[in-house]
């Protein structure tokens, strides 16, 4: 059983179908499942329907018609015949889309975030499994969330792994070539759950790990793992080989090419990870694994913006205790915030967060009632695995430095 997941930008149109029908047919699908994220943009497509279904209803039809006519076009290229099943497949989905709009009565942002943004995967399977079929690529559609179990944690739902694993091994056709979306989910109350952004590569570890498969292809746009966001660095590298610590450490820090949940079920049962090119399928790509030393061993460079740094004080001078701290957590842990560093001294202690969940005046409000607080929006977090002093140059070069943190192998720095 091999394990191949295409993200949005392999399938952002009808000839990146084609290209993904093409690398199927190089490198073998027979016992293979293919799991696909939304087309192209059609995630931030989602998101801004969302975001004008709580803001400007009336703007809400023509966001929906937006994401419609993007799927129409890839549908009119791929289908010659109008009269496809395809056709109504697809809008039969959109219909649902407008059904929960308007009959939504929960005003959690959060859970109707879920119940809206899976669209997207359902839609682009859906096209991609009649497209394979119409060629001759006979395959299985399956629906993830009958499969995926998770709490109701919305936006970023925790696996109830042993639903998990007994509803994969009762019903999933290892014989065929399956495809399904990524990224999906759903409660006990059979609500739709996503598994965070980028969570496709989780979806495809899930499975994975529940099928005993030989292997996960991750197929991007570019070579492999890099050792830095092309789009933020220049001249990044090609690491051929990761060990599954020194990629869930870069994970961990935030390196946006694995999603950070991805790792831990492949390294439970040794199940190899490859990251490589659909533009160049023959090439190697890189390799993560167990018992590998990074190759080349460089410095790998991650970068985190709009994050919000927070430093806090006693309002008397006292000292920051153990007391303190567990009651700062207590509330990060309430208003959602994602801690990506911490740093503390007698009378201090900063934190770096992620407010994904948009709850930061909640917090700052809650915190000034027992501290001083000093809050920086907008900063960016670097974070160097194996640094050298050029490597640190390299990043504060013409930067404010709020905060820096080393350990033996990893330097984190915030600037502004």
């Amino acid at each position: 059983m091999q394990i191949f997941k295409f993200g949005g930008a392999s399938v952002k149109d009808a000839e990146g179908i084609k290209n993904m029908v093409s690398l199927l047919q190089k490198v073998g699908y027979k016992n293979s499942l293919i799991i696909v994220s939304a087309m192209g943009k059609t995630t931030n497509a989602l998101e801004a329907v969302i975001k004008i279904y709580f803001e400007n209803k009336t703007e809400l039809q023509s966001s929906i018609q937006d994401v419609i006519k993007f799927h129409n076009e890839i549908l009119l290229t791929l289908f010659n015949d109008e009269s496809h099943q395809v056709y109504n497949k697809v809008q039969s989905f959109f219909d649902e889309l407008n059904r929960i709009l308007k009959s939504n009565k929960s005003p959690d942002y959060n859970f109707l975030y879920d119940q809206v943004i899976g669209f997207g995967e359902l839609i682009s399977t859906t096209i991609i499994s009649d497209y394979l079929n119409f060629i001759g690529l006979k395959n299985n559609w399956i629906d993830a969330r009958e499969y995926i179990k998770t709490d109701n944690y919305y936006r970023r739902a925790n696996i109830d792994w042993g639903e998990t694993q007994q509803l994969i091994s009762l019903n999933f056709n290892k014989s065929k070539l399956n495809i399904t979306q990524g990224f999906l989910g759903s409660d006990a109350n059979n609500f739709t759950t996503t598994l965070g952004r980028e969570g496709s590569d989780y979806t495809a570890a899930i499975f994975a790990y529940c099928l005993n498969a030989e292997s996960v292809t991750i197929w991007k746009d570019v070579p492999g793992v890099l050792n830095a966001d092309p789009r933020y660095f220049e001249n990044a590298q090609l690491l051929n080989k990761i060990s599954y610590r020194e990629a869930i450490e870069l994970a961990f820090y935030g390196a946006s090419i694995i999603h950070p949940k991805t790792l831990q079920p492949l390294q439970g049962k040794e199940i190899p990870l490859l990251v490589k090119s659909f533009l160049n399928p023959e090439n190697s790509g890189t390799t993560i694994g167990k018992d590998v030393t990074l190759e080349p061993m460089i410095p790998c460079f991650i970068v985190k913006k709009n994050q919000v740094l927070i430093s806090l004080s006693s309002l008397d001078f006292s000292y920051i205790v153990e007391e303190n701290i567990s009651e700062i957590f207590n509330l990060l842990h309430l208003y959602k915030m994602k801690v990506d560093v911490i740093q503390n001294s007698a009378i201090s202690f900063s934190v770096c967060i992620d407010n994904i969940y948009n709850n930061l005046e909640k917090l700052l409000h809650h915190l000034k009632a027992k501290f001083k607080v000093t809050c920086n929006e907008k900063v960016s977090l670097y974070t160097i695995r194996h640094y050298n002093e050029k490597a640190i140059t390299q990043i504060e070069m013409g930067k404010t430095v709020l905060l820096k943190q080393l350990t033996q192998e990893t330097i984190q720095v915030v600037t502004k």
